[in-house]
Formats: C-alpha cells, structure tokens, sequence
C-alpha cells in the first residue's frame, strides 16, 4: 500500500536531518535567538530584497493561521475567505474561536476576485454587521490552483484601496513558486501581501513555518503573541536549522520540483486517455474524477483521499506528491488505472 494522501507523511530531507545531527551537541541560544534562526531569517530578508521585515518560525500552519489572523484583527473585524479555505475547512473554528467570523465566497478554482471580495464589501458595510479586515488566500490554493504574480498584484492593489490587508497561507508556496506560468519568487509574494507563510512542513521539513510580515500593522508585539499563545519554541532552533537548509542553494526549490514533476506527468497522462478533472492543477496535487469501482479497486493497491462526490457513479479523488515520492509508484499507479479501464471499470 503506497499513499497518496499527503505531502508530509515521510519525515525529512535527507539534507535537513544531516544539518540537525551535525550542529546537535553545539550550544545556541533558545526561543528563536540562536545563530541559525538568525541566519535563516537573513536569508529570507535576501530571498525577497527587504531587510525591513519580521520573520517568525512557527511550528504548523494551523497555529501560524491563528495567531496572524487573530492578532491584527480587532474585536468586531472579520477574515474574507474562499469557501474551500484551510481557514474555513480545515482547522476546527481555529479563527472563530477567537471571536472572529470568516466570511466565505464560493469559487470553482479556489480563488478569490476584486470583484467578489467587492460584494462582501458591499454587503458588509453597516456597522451592525461585522466588518471586514484581512483577506486570507493560499498560494496554492486547496484546489491545487495557483495566483500568478499579475492575479496577486491585482488583489493587492485592490485590498489596498478598500482598507483590507492581504494574508497568503503558503502552507504549499514553493509548488506555487515552481510553476513557471506563475512567474513568481518570494520577493513577489513579500511585495504583493501584507504578511505570508512560507511553508516548511509540506515542503521537506520536520516540521515549521517561517511567518514573514511587511506591513507594521501585523508585527506589534509579535513576539509576545507567540509566548502567550505557546508557540514561541524554547528549542527554536529545531526551526532555524530546516529553514537555513531549505533556503541555502535553493533546496526548497529543487524539493518542490520533483513532486510538481511527478504530479503533472499523471495528470497528463490520465487525461491523454481520456479521464476528466475536476480543475486543472499545475501543482503538486491533483484531482481527477473516476468512477466509484475504479475508486474501490485502486485503494486495495494506493491510500488517497476522496474530495468530492461527482454524481452517483463518479467521485473526485485528491493525489498529492511529495519531495519523497519514488516515480515507480508513480508508474504503477498509472499502470493500475490502465489496467482497470482495459477492464471496463
């Protein structure tokens, strides 16, 4: 049984473990002020050409979310979201147990518009209804689908002339940063948000997040958030140490490849022969549609997820690849669904 559920089910890069075990007995400092924080923290400030901004290291995005999200927001402000947002999908009523409401706009791709945003705005513009504050994306989005550079400079010039601050969960960023068509690099992200998360967890790491603020609205006592709400690591340098990896020759990027690589070979195959998607990814996860025996039949062989129902015969099934994917898995899964439409199924 091979899976294809995730991005995150193996442990690390084979590079990552080796810069752990070689700097374990040496001394540093605790709760993200040791020497590889520091160094990860300037290679950042490099990687998007500002040396103004915060950067913090969080252990999972769930928490990163959470505390960004919350901590600019102020009693009566709310979080715009796209309906299949992790925000609103994913993480337990994480915001709204911070007495925030998410509202949410419902897109095909995943992605949200000036012009939907526009109709919450509308929508929302009295003062006996809450009043909308930060838009969240993710970059990809749950759908795999992707903002180019020229999308995301439209939405961020569009959430600065209507008082919004943008936010991009970059749970899976590196995926988005390897699609060529996308033509984007973290300094775009830093330029065209208010704040953003480049994803550690998803992309080869233990675990971690490197939470990055441009806009002074997001970094007032930051810190502080951090050790109230238990996310400031006293062994911070667990994190320090991934993300200077990551970012050292660009290894978070040849990681990204290989699993984006894997990840459009089957779906171009799966379409070659005649299988729909339901949206077409450029990412590493895709989502084709097969029928409900096909579905049956696969599992005895792979683990992935069913996302969505399609009619009573076909479902939408999710596929992720990973920096840790083998191609033979790759090509026995294809041989599987090969085998099974020969058969009909």
């Amino acid at each position: 049984m091979y899976s294809f559920k995730d991005d995150y089910s193996e442990g690390a890069h084979y590079k990552i473990l080796e810069a752990l075990v070689s700097t374990n007995l040496v001394q540093e400092d605790g709760y993200s002020m040791d020497s590889h924080c520091k160094r990860a923290i300037e290679l950042l400030k490099e990687a998007t050409d500002d040396y103004s901004i915060d950067v913090h290291f969080i252990s999972g995005g769930t928490q990163t979310n959470l505390l960004t999200i919350s901590s600019c927001l102020r009693p009566h402000e709310a979080c715009i979201s796209a309906k299949t947002g992790h925000i609103a999908t994913h993480e337990a009523g994480a915001i709204e147990a911070t007495g925030h409401k998410i509202i949410t706009i419902e897109n095909s791709q995943g992605k949200l518009s000036p012009d939907s945003i526009q109709h919450v705005l509308k929508k929302y513009s009295f003062e006996y209804a809450v009043k909308p504050r930060v838009v969240y994306i993710s970059n990809p989005t749950e759908l795999g689908t992707i903002y180019t550079k020229e999308e995301l400079k439209t939405l961020y010039k569009f959430c600065k002339s209507n008082g919004l601050l943008l936010y991009l969960d970059g749970a899976r960023l590196s995926s988005a940063l390897v699609v060529p068509e996308a033509h984007l690099s973290l300094k775009d992200i830093n330029k065209y948000t208010d704040a953003f998360f480049f994803g550690g967890t998803k992309n080869g790491a233990l675990l971690g997040e490197a939470l990055i603020f441009s806009n002074d609205d997001f970094k007032l006592d930051f810190r502080y958030m951090l050790k109230q709400k238990g996310a400031m690591l006293a062994k911070g340098r667990i994190l320090g140490i991934q993300f200077e990896t990551l970012l050292e020759e660009n290894l978070y990027l040849d990681i990204a490849k290989h699993g984006r690589n894997l990840a459009q070979k089957v779906q171009s195959n799966l379409k070659a022969i005649g299988f729909k998607l339901l949206v077409e990814s450029p990412t590493n996860q895709i989502f084709p549609i097969f029928s409900n025996n096909m579905i049956e039949n696969l599992r005895k062989d792979f683990a992935f997820h069913t996302w969505s129902f399609i009619d009573q015969e076909n479902s939408c099934i999710r596929l992720v690849f990973s920096w840790a994917t083998p191609i033979e898995k790759v090509d026995e899964f294809l041989n599987r669904v090969n085998q099974l439409k020969e058969k009909g199924l």
